[in-house]
């Protein structure tokens, strides 16, 4: 349903969830539309009103030619906003929708509860790079760019697990008008926050993907770390990880808008989201193993496990993946589980954990769980590792 702003343009826009519910916006990425996600809406839609729109220039709204702002796109929302009556929002953003985001957020605070701002940075790519890409549309059409946006968007196994998720969201991309697209990328080249972001107060979550090249961990840090409420969370995926983590995503959204999303998931939700916990921490190989090798004899207990280890533990937002995977590699060398303990040495990388952060912790282990437990665990980190610079075709560490 379209809905005439002051300035003129047409935005198509969508609400679902309950009528009483706060309202919590989603703002898409560039070359996407509002249907971006459609992955969320089973979880958000649950506790919030989520008022989801087309950007200026992308979708069913209208593309205006010429340079867009972010300017323009924060008005955008606002006069969207006011046509429907609402006065305080949460906002969540990804990409363009995050730099609208930190727009709203230092120049309309009053109408944020809190805001999402989701694989962006105070300032992306640099003007060579935008100009190339106006001037690779204008030339070409969207069909260059939908050809590179796949490497950008998703992690190499992610296209290969999810072909018809990856599928869509490129159609999406290869649908919007030239000239939209051109006036986003105007939008993005000339947004820079890096020197106001400091005087954002609104409570702020940031999300980040650990696989991304466009908008890197990098520079979700300096978002968080520069404004006064901000926080940082850490997702094992690239550019789009509402998709590829859904889990996750789903799961610090919530948790940071104060739903506890784990105690009132359906069961074969809890299930499903287990499983794509179970395999962004664990990899595809090792949990496709596992499925394989279920029979009549296992098949109770490794649905217990996604469920329950996965689906309701591992994916609550309480903790970052980072400090569980810490956890879980601590309490598997005290209780002297091998096997596990391998396992999570091996999969603590896909939560971010470093070599130098394990170390660390065996260092402490030594203390408090003994020096043989700890040692017999340096000799198994040093397996692993090994393992890993072998498959990376890596020389081995030192």
């Amino acid at each position: 349903m379209p809905h005439l702003l002051a300035n003129g343009v047409h935005l198509h826009y969508r609400l679902d969830g309950p009528e009483d519910a706060p309202v919590l916006v989603l703002s898409n990425s560039l070359g996407t539309t509002l249907s971006m996600w459609d992955a969320q809406m089973p979880a958000l839609a649950r506790h919030f009103r989520v008022l989801r729109y087309d950007l200026r220039g992308h979708g069913a709204s209208d593309a205006p030619p010429g340079d867009y702002s972010v300017e323009q796109l924060g008005r955008d929302v606002l006069g969207l906003l006011d046509a429907l009556g609402l006065e305080r929002v949460h906002f969540c953003g990804l990409s363009i929708g995050g730099l609208t985001g930190q727009w709203l957020g230092l120049h309309a605070p009053q109408r944020l509860l809190r805001l999402i701002v989701c694989n962006t940075a105070a300032k992306i790519g640099a003007a060579d790079g935008w100009n190339a890409r106006i001037a690779q549309v204008r030339t070409s059409g969207m069909a260059d760019v939908a050809a590179g946006a796949v490497a950008r968007w998703f992690t190499p196994a992610f296209v290969t697990r999810e072909p018809e998720a990856v599928a869509a969201v490129r159609a999406q991309l290869l649908q919007t008008p030239p000239d939209g697209y051109i006036g986003g990328c105007a939008a993005v080249r000339d947004a820079d926050f890096r020197g106001a972001l400091a005087m954002l107060r609104v409570p702020l979550l940031v999300i980040a993907g650990r696989q991304d090249p466009v908008t890197t961990v990098a520079d979700g840090r300096a978002i968080a770390a520069t404004v006064a409420n901000g926080r940082l969370i850490e997702l094992s995926a690239a550019h789009l990880s509402n998709i590829e983590a859904r889990a996750s995503f789903d799961a610090a959204v919530l948790d940071f808008l104060g739903v506890d999303c784990v105690q009132h998931l359906h069961e074969d939700e809890r299930y499903a989201i287990g499983l794509q916990r179970r395999r962004e921490v664990l990899g595809d190989a090792h949990v496709d193993r596992a499925l394989r090798r279920t029979d009549a004899l296992t098949a109770e207990f490794q649905d217990y496990i996604t469920r329950n280890a996965w689906g309701a533990v591992w994916t609550r937002g309480g903790l970052p993946g980072h400090t569980r995977s810490l956890l879980t590699i601590a309490m598997l060398l005290a209780l002297g589980h091998d096997g596990e303990l391998k396992l999570h040495l091996d999969a603590a990388r896909n939560n971010g954990v470093t070599r130098d952060e394990i170390k660390e912790l065996l260092l402490q282990a030594a203390i408090y769980c003994g020096v043989p437990a700890a040692n017999h665990a340096f000799a198994l980190a040093a397996e692993v590792f090994a393992g890993q610079d072998a498959k990376a075709g890596a020389p081995p560490s030192p």
